[in-house]
């Protein structure tokens, strides 16, 4: 069994995050948050700053560890480390995913997310709920 360890940002503004929508391979069309792998020797504020800057050409700040999440999919185990992230330089420009958008606490189960990233929403709409 392949293990795979990757981190996520919810990028916020105001009480809004950024997600963003896969293209191509078996995950096309899902949403999830903006992230990858890590590499060798990085830590995890690098590996999110190199991801964001590489996928969406632009540059975030990690502020803090938000949540941990390991899920079983059938062919890998993940592991998902989610930060929370500002944008502070650039506007997020899409170079690899389908799409992006900006969404309220509201719209955020009104996509349909990655399986490893819905054990993540009822936390996150309570965070942005408490920046109104």
């Amino acid at each position: 069994m392949q293990y795979i360890e990757v981190v996520e940002e919810a990028v916020i503004k105001n009480d809004t995050v950024l997600i963003t929508q896969r293209k191509g391979g078996p995950f096309d069309g899902l949403w999830e948050f903006p992230g990858g792998k890590i590499e060798d020797l990085e830590s995890h504020q690098e590996a999110l700053i190199r991801e964001i800057r590489e996928e969406l050409k632009c540059i975030v700040a990690p502020i803090q560890h938000f949540k941990t999440i390991k899920y079983q999919y059938p062919d890998f185990h993940l592991t998902m480390h989610l930060y929370i992230s500002k944008l502070i330089k650039g506007k997020p420009t899409l170079t690899e995913h389908a799409q992006l958008k900006w969404v309220s606490h509201e719209q955020l189960e009104a996509v349909k997310w990655l399986p490893a990233d819905i054990d993540i929403i009822e936390d996150l709409k309570n965070y942005l709920k408490s920046l109104q």
